[in-house]
């Protein structure tokens, strides 16, 4: 039986003209009714909004946690398949004459920046601070927190969340994307990505949902993003010296703080993307990455750079010898408070699950802009530069910045300082510790500054993305109302969630909205690998395995 030829035109219906000419009017109108119920629903009912946002919360964690885990270990093990295997590694994401349009340097950099910016602020100081003092080899006894023994175990966890799993599960989405826009000329939506499967029933409402729930999902993982930015940021201009209006009696962000970082954010983020990733976003980019490399310098140069670098090393150790098991680790709670299994699942739900969910939630995002930077590289060379160098990129920052902050603990030099303090101000503290007021001082603004660049660029880039994903997959409209409307939109969910739950509703609800995207995930994974052997059998036969007219009247797969 002769293999059928790839689909190589999905059409989809967009808008001729009128307010939404260029964009598929069943993405974007759903996609924008979606969000707007979920704002309007927090801010007119935030006491049922939070109650049901915990009730289904505990519920995925208590039901789907073990569907978090399994899902992530799935694309870990199908990037390591498709990078190995000759067949695949050696196939481009492009026709045969295509090169790539950036230096290998300049690739590696747009990479980390798109995918890690302002929750590795946030997370570098904080996450093995709090593993420091808590994870599953002290809650199982195997080491006793806060000493010197806990540090190897909270770098294998600290690791283990912002590593391989994390690269891998960005590299499926962007590796699906360009592999069939750039081989086969679809557009660069991620309905295209389920071609082999569905075929050309993508082009009605089927493909409609699948674009939907990843613009959904696209805003609630940036939300989880921005809303930590936000704390931050607000954090930072206290240390500054911007008043304690800022900050309630219990440390959080007042109502009137987000409110008003918020909209210094957006407004900035608003007007870098409507002049394009030309201008604004690019600018911004190479301010964020010189201050960026400017702290990790000062952190190495006059940090615990012998503690830290240990880290980093016997961490990197410890990581790999550990993800055999921890791809599949799965713990569940036996309903006795304050067990070992109960705190178990506690961790889990709060830490890994956590972390699997934000960063499937945030997938359609970074997938997109891999997917637009890797046209002309290999598919090994594709997954090994988006897994291996932006993990260990991720292990530096956190050996350095994280490192300096335990030495400091475990020295008695902070006497609490740090680990006394709330996430989002942990690296201002740390910063305190180590210098004199006015040094400080200092320092505190250019992280404000770095975090306001950051968050603008995520904030803006997202805002782009949408647009791109609701006009499948076309990056040619700018219609202003557009990107007005989601920089609004993106602030209304932070600020409404904020306000009604903290941090816990915006991570709530990104779990949730997180949960239907896995699924597309997983069936982009699949469908990938079905293409690819598909390819690998067309090409044996001499058969087209591009987008080139085919004389064949055979129906598409």
């Amino acid at each position: 039986m002769p293999i059928k030829p790839p689909v190589t035109d999905l059409p989809i219906k967009t808008a001729d003209s009128g307010f939404y000419r260029g964009f598929t009017k069943d993405v974007t109108i759903t996609a924008k009714l979606l969000i707007g119920a979920l704002v309007i629903w927090a801010v007119a009912f935030p006491d049922n909004a939070a109650s049901v946002l915990s009730g289904l919360n505990s519920l995925i964690l208590a039901s789907f946690n073990f569907w978090y885990v399994y899902v992530m270990a799935f694309f870990f093990l199908t990037c390591i398949v498709l990078a190995i295997l000759p067949v695949s590694g050696r196939m481009k994401l492009g026709r045969p004459e295509d090169q790539p349009e950036f230096s290998r340097f300049s690739w590696f950099s747009m990479m980390f920046g798109a995918g890690i910016g302002i929750g590795m602020l946030t997370y570098a100081t904080g996450e093995p601070i709090y593993h420091f003092q808590t994870n599953p080899d002290i809650i199982q006894g195997l080491a006793e927190g806060s000493t010197q023994e806990a540090v190897r175990s909270a770098y294998k966890w600290s690791f283990s969340h912002w590593g391989l799993h994390a690269w891998a599960s960005y590299a499926i989405v962007g590796l699906a994307l360009a592999y069939f826009s750039f081989r086969r000329g679809l557009p660069l939506t991620i309905r295209s990505a389920l071609t082999p499967i569905f075929g050309k029933s993508l082009s009605g409402p089927l493909g409609h949902v699948i674009d939907v729930v990843a613009v959904v999902a696209t805003v609630l993982g940036v939300a989880q993003t921005l809303g930590f930015g936000v704390n931050q940021f607000i954090a930072g201009l206290h240390r500054i010296g911007f008043g304690d209006w800022l900050l309630t009696d219990a440390g959080d962000p007042t109502k009137v703080a987000i409110a008003v970082a918020l909209l210094i954010i957006v407004g900035a983020s608003t007007l870098s993307a409507l002049s394009g990733v030309g201008k604004g976003i690019k600018w911004l980019s190479n301010i964020n990455m010189a201050l960026s490399f400017a702290l990790l310098a000062f952190f190495l140069f006059f940090g615990s750079t012998f503690f830290g670098l240990q880290a980093l090393f016997v961490g990197i150790y410890d990581y790999l010898i550990a993800t055999p098991a921890l791809l599949f680790t799965v713990w569940n709670s036996d309903g006795v408070d304050g067990s070992v299994a109960s705190q178990l699942a506690g961790w889990q739900g709060g830490w890994t699950v956590f972390y699997w969910a934000w960063w499937i939630a945030f997938a359609p995002f970074v997938g997109v802009f891999l997917a637009r930077i890797s046209r002309g590289r290999t598919i090994r060379e594709y997954v090994l530069g988006a897994a291996i160098v932006p993990s260990v990129m991720c292990f530096v920052w956190f050996a350095l910045v994280g490192g300096t902050a335990i030495e400091l603990e475990l020295s008695g030099v902070a006497d609490n300082a740090i680990i006394g303090t709330g996430l989002s101000d942990q690296l201002f503290a740390t910063l305190s510790v180590m210098l004199s007021e006015t040094m400080a001082w200092v320092f505190a603004i250019m992280v404000v500054v770095l975090l306001l660049t950051y968050l603008v660029t995520s904030a803006d880039s997202a805002v782009l993305i949408i647009n791109t994903i609701n006009a499948a997959g076309d990056e040619g409209p700018k219609a202003r109302p557009h990107i007005l409307f989601w920089g609004a939109a993106l602030a209304l969910v932070v600020g409404a969630l904020l306000m009604i739950g903290g941090l816990g509703a915006i991570q709530t609800a990104m779990i949730i909205g997180a949960l239907p995207f896995s699924v597309v995930m997983v069936l982009m994974g699949i469908s990938v690998l079905k293409a690819i052997w598909r390819d690998s059998q067309r090409e044996k036969l001499g058969l087209s395995v591009f987008d080139e007219e085919e004389a064949e009247a055979t129906p598409a797969e």
